[in-house]
């Protein structure tokens, strides 16, 4: 795993309107007029969100074939799987130590019976 697209990652989604955003691609590919109205921001507003995506490699721009000027944006699944794969090393790791705590404590209470 790439500590460093990690990094770049959950920084992107520590800002809540950049999750909006990607809670509303989730659903599928939007322009940015669509995320704005969606989400109430102005479209200066959404454009520096999207540009943090984008350099996040969160998010990816895409042109309509018959129409150059239309940009969908939609989400790029890799950090995200990234993402998943390290939330669950991290599950795993308390599990296992929540696991352990709880035999300690039960151990402790069976001896000074």
């Amino acid at each position: 795993m790439n500590e460093v697209s990690l990094d770049r990652t959950i920084a992107a989604l520590a800002e809540p309107s950049r999750r909006q955003v990607v809670d509303l691609l989730s659903q599928g590919p939007l322009r940015a007029g669509d995320l704005a109205r969606a989400t109430g921001m102005s479209a200066p507003a959404m454009s520096r969100h999207l540009r943090v995506l984008k350099r996040s490699h969160l998010i990816i721009e895409d042109r309509i074939e018959n129409d150059a000027r239309v940009k969908l944006y939609r989400l790029v699944p890799k950090p995200f799987n990234e993402l998943s794969d390290w939330l669950a090393e991290v599950r795993a790791f308390w599990h296992g130590q929540l696991a352990a705590l709880k035999a300690h404590v039960e151990q402790s209470a069976r001896d000074e019976e």
